[in-house]
């Protein structure tokens, strides 16, 4: 307990004494994982409402792809992202192995099943009889999408900050295709493990607290934004 203590102390110290690394690490945390996520959404929420509005041929093998991918452990993400960036892999050329964008790269891989699948569950919600209900009243094909896409809004809300709260919390991709390198790829998950493997318990403690109160405050505003009327 003593340690703990010690640890919630550590964070304020850091915040309020102005530390200039702990706030670069704090911004690239949210820089990437904000990228990450944002991405995510892009692909994510077209491809979850196409998989889940439009019947094709093989629509059940890809869902349960979808769904198993999004179980997919993040150091096995990591291991492929870096196979993919690494000097002899197929996208080597553009030197991204060891970078912040490595890691964007390897949390949105992460985060987009996560947002399909939830995405496509959302939309697979509204029943036919309310589409009909909406076409019986002429909306076109478009109209339709689009009325079905906002009432299942607080669940595409919700999708987003699953997807934001699985990338700012890993640590095994991150730190695989990263490199924890001080002061231009060390974020806060991969900033904490090095402090524990170094012994430096009261500062992992206070770099989690500081994590964890970053990642509340950014669900904190998605939830009220899901919220508003």
């Amino acid at each position: 307990m003593e340690k703990i203590l010690s640890g919630v102390a550590e964070a304020f110290r850091m915040i309020l004494s102005g530390d200039p690394e702990i706030y670069q690490i704090t911004w690239l945390t949210l820089k990437v994982s904000g990228s990450a996520t944002f991405i995510s959404i892009l692909i994510g929420i077209p491809l979850g409402v196409l998989i889940a509005w439009w019947k094709f041929p093989g629509r059940r093998f890809f869902i349960s792809i979808i769904n198993t991918a999004m179980g997919f452990p993040p150091v096995v993400v990591g291991l492929w992202v870096f196979l993919v960036l690494s000097r002899n892999g197929p996208l080597g050329f553009l030197n991204l192995l060891y970078t912040p964008t490595a890691i964007v790269i390897a949390q949105a891989v992460i985060a987009s099943p996560i947002i399909i699948g939830l995405t496509s569950a959302a939309i697979m919600q509204i029943g036919e009889k309310m589409r009909l209900q909406i076409k019986a009243l002429g909306a076109s094909r478009w109209q339709t999408l689009v009325l079905a896409v906002r009432e299942a809004k607080y669940s595409l809300l919700a999708a987003v900050i699953a997807g934001f709260g699985g990338v700012i919390s890993e640590v095994g991709a991150s730190m695989m295709v990263g490199g924890n390198i001080k002061g231009y790829s060390r974020v806060l998950t991969t900033a904490t493990v090095m402090e524990v493997s170094k012994g430096n318990t009261e500062v992992a403690i206070g770099i989690s607290v500081i994590l964890l109160t970053l990642a509340y405050l950014v669900t904190l505003g998605l939830t009220i934004a899901q919220h508003r009327r």
